[in-house]
């Protein structure tokens, strides 16, 4: 079903969907080895905002699990989870390619790579609040972006099915390398931390992580606000583009720049996380419509609430183990998305 809907009804599903993001980071935040209950998780975060002393009997180490442990857990799942959907937005758009998502131009595999470097050497250093691997994967993803974006260039202009292979290549390249380094470790446990980091976790997750992206996704985000308008624009020929007094290279730059720089900060702290930006782009698109000014947002939204859920489940379903969130994300997202394009082939026909 793709809503015909005008503002209003695009603001309302805005606002719903809001309020759901907003009750899987409560139910969330209670959920462990340690339940609370929701309505004590409100009165938690209400006394922690406003200093107010609200009389509730509650264990102190609530306190402690809620603030220290759990609450940057799930608040970094958020911003991962909305930063991998809209980047997934943003890419499809731009390539004009249903199957695109973050990492298509080899942001995972710069990430991997580095990250894997750290762990190999054995870095220790911090800055910022993030560790070494964090630093590594970072700057693995903007180099990778750097270097494929300069092999693509032709004179003033950079072809995206040139953009796309150079991608690949240098991906594959990359994957080879973060193949062979965990192949030669001397320590099984740097092959088995590359692995959980491959998967993608949030379970080493602190506040330090959680303010320390915030720049990039902020940045990242303003950039995407304002141009998303031009990403319909872009839909059309790139004449018609330009006709209509769009700089095409000089929009495609901007975007691939500041959603790389986005997508590289949220993979820094989160490892590689798969099927969030492929998939709820596709599921909001077939819902919801095409118009970006509203895709982009409400992408958003259901990316941090999906991921939250892919999260709590992955912590509890076999606790004290954990599953790795990039399994239960494929394992929830590829069906649900299997049943919304088979709908939408019935919807046609």
């Amino acid at each position: 079903m793709r809503s015909s809907g005008g503002v209003p009804v695009k603001i309302i599903s805005l606002i719903i969907a809001l309020f759901i993001l907003l009750c899987s980071i409560v139910l969330s935040s209670g959920m462990g080895a340690v339940h609370i209950p929701p309505l004590k998780v409100i009165s938690l975060l209400w006394q922690k905002i406003t200093g107010w002393n609200i009389h509730i009997d509650y264990p102190e180490s609530w306190n402690v699990i809620l603030f220290n442990i759990r609450l940057p857990r799930v608040l970094l799942g958020t911003l991962v989870g909305m930063t991998l959907a809209i980047a997934g937005v943003v890419f499809q758009a731009l390539f004009r390619n249903p199957l695109a998502d973050p990492y298509l131009i080899g942001v995972s595999s710069g990430a991997s790579f580095g990250a894997t470097i750290a762990i190999y050497l054995v870095w220790k250093f911090s800055w910022g609040g993030f560790n070494a691997i964090s630093i590594a994967a970072f700057f693995g993803a903007l180099l990778t972006m750097f270097t494929i974006y300069g092999l693509s260039r032709i004179g003033k202009r950079t072809p995206v099915t040139i953009l796309i292979l150079a991608g690949v290549a240098l991906g594959s390249l990359l994957t080879a390398g973060t193949t062979f380094l965990m192949f030669t470790a001397s320590d099984a446990y740097q092959t088995i931390h590359t692995l959980g980091w491959l998967f993608g976790s949030l379970s080493s997750a602190r506040w330090s992580e959680v303010t320390g992206i915030l720049p990039y996704l902020g940045i990242g985000f303003l950039f995407l606000g304002i141009f998303s308008h031009r990403l319909n624009i872009l839909q059309l020929d790139e004449h018609q583009a330009q006709a209509l007094g769009i700089n095409v290279e000089q929009t495609k730059l901007i975007l691939i720049f500041v959603t790389t720089l986005a997508t590289a900060a949220a993979v820094s702290v989160s490892g590689i996380i798969g099927f969030v930006g492929l998939i709820v782009p596709h599921i909001v698109r077939l819902i919801w419509g095409s118009d970006h000014r509203f895709l982009l947002p409400m992408s958003g939204l259901v990316g941090a609430a999906g991921l939250i859920l892919a999260d709590s489940l992955a912590r509890t379903i076999f606790a004290p183990r954990e599953l790795p969130i990039g399994i239960v994300t494929a394992l929830i997202g590829a069906p649900f998305f299997l049943y919304l394009l088979r709908k939408q082939k019935r919807d046609i026909m």
